[in-house]
């Protein structure tokens, strides 16, 4: 059974990769909200000029559900297979993370993007990266357990 931190981190990681993946579905329909126009968009959200059309944010949407069913299955009954995938979100997060530092540096101070990425994305992908690797721990034996186990070891009989 998984533990209570566990659950809540994976939970946590999972609904904000849904949502993710909301969004992205949201704007393959040709929405732009938050921004007003696509361009004012893809600033928003990369910091340059990319398009936001179905062959280019599907494909994500159905990655970051991936990510989200992967996450939660190993939060809830855990492989090797499943742990791996949870770590390949975790790197995923952290290389998203450590170019958001990056990014504080090289961007211009005054676009909504230098913002965002400096209040919302980077501490975002921080805390989710950490969510990721707790998620993937293995599980150990609490000492309760443990103590059972040694106990039923050297029990005369």
């Amino acid at each position: 059974m998984p533990s209570r931190p566990k659950h809540r981190a994976a939970t946590l990681l999972a609904s904000v990769l849904t949502t993710d993946a909301a969004l992205h579905l949201y704007w393959a329909t040709g929405a732009t909200w938050p921004a007003a126009d696509e361009k004012s968009l893809s600033y928003a959200v990369l910091g340059m000029e990319a398009p936001f059309t179905p062959p280019v944010v599907l494909p994500l949407a159905a990655l970051l559900t991936a990510a989200s069913g992967i996450v939660v299955a190993q939060s809830r009954r855990p492989h090797r297979l499943l742990r791996l995938g949870t770590l390949a979100v975790a790197a995923g997060l952290s290389l998203r993370a450590l170019a958001g530092v990056y990014w504080l540096f090289a961007q211009d101070t005054g676009t909504a993007f230098y913002w965002l990425n400096l209040g919302l994305y980077t501490p975002l992908c921080a805390v989710l990266c950490a969510a990721a690797l707790k998620v993937a721990r293995p599980q150990l034996p609490s000492l309760r357990e443990g103590k059972a186990r040694w106990e039923d070891a050297v029990r005369v009989r």
